[in-house]
């Protein structure tokens, strides 16, 4: 899941990136932003909560990420913007930053 959260005063759009997957021990989310390097997500203590991390990306934009589920498995966001191929031969999730 993905929630938008845009500044009047700065050019940024703050995303939460939020990924729910049982049995999951970790879950790392990676995309151009970071340059494809994993950045670990949190879980809070409850037993269900999803894995979340908040990042602010340049608004009017669009960025490629995916999620990578106990440094094996490759997901994509449900909840994306679009999803584009990649070279993989698979998709990756889009995110849009557009105001």
């Amino acid at each position: 899941m993905l929630k938008k959260k845009y500044f009047k005063t700065k050019e940024e759009c703050e995303v939460t990136f939020e990924f729910d997957h049982n049995g999951a021990k970790e879950v790392a989310l990676l995309g151009e932003f970071s340059n494809w390097e994993p950045i670990g997500m949190k879980k809070s203590k409850s037993k269900n909560a999803p894995f979340k991390i908040k990042v602010r990306l340049p608004k009017n934009q669009s960025f490629q990420f995916r999620y990578l589920i106990d440094q094996q498995v490759w997901e994509n966001d449900e909840a994306a913007d679009a999803y584009w191929p990649n070279d993989k031969g698979s998709d990756n999730s889009v995110v849009f930053t557009n105001n």
